[in-house]
């Protein structure tokens, strides 16, 4: 499925206004020994949010399945097939969450963008910055006309209720 223009180049990395210094950046397996306790961290939250839709992130999840994700996302990015964006902290020492940019599995949408931040970080002003430029930057520096934001713009029960692309 073809679901960027031919020649789209996605941002290398991006500053998140009002975010206190933290960026987006394309996220590797690099990122594993951040990426993985922040993950484990806010675990059961996150299985709360994306475990029905992803099933993930298992209670089980060691650090080599972790890596094999980052290195899969890694690879999708590099083929354009879907974007994740780890949040990085100032001094990028530190993973605070992600933000991931794909392509529609349920109809009426032309992208499912979707992000979560780790626990120490719920309700601060990171989280509210990104609820703030998450859909700012979508609309300025991506190609989406119809792009839907789970957990925003409707619940994760309700996204799993909706007919899936033919």
């Amino acid at each position: 499925m073809t679901w960027l223009p031919h020649g789209f180049t996605h941002p290398p990395h991006v500053d998140i206004p009002g975010g206190a210094g933290h960026r987006l950046r394309p996220i590797s397996g690099a990122d594993a020994p951040l990426d993985y306790p922040a993950v484990m961290g806010s675990r059961e939250r996150l299985w709360s949010v994306f475990g029905a839709a992803w099933g993930w992130p298992a209670a089980t999840m060691s650090y080599e399945a972790n890596l094999a994700d980052l290195e899969r996302h890694a690879a999708e990015i590099e083929a354009h097939e879907s974007f994740n964006y780890t949040i990085e902290n100032p001094d990028r020492t530190a993973l605070r969450g992600c933000v991931y940019i794909d392509p529609p599995q349920k109809r009426e949408a032309d992208a499912e963008i979707s992000w979560w931040v780790v626990d120490e970080e719920v309700g601060g002003a990171l989280e509210q910055a990104l609820e703030a430029f998450v859909p700012r930057w979508i609309a300025e520096d991506w190609p989406f006309t119809r792009p839907r934001f789970i957990g925003r713009d409707l619940t994760w029960e309700e996204w799993l209720r909706l007919p899936d692309r033919p």
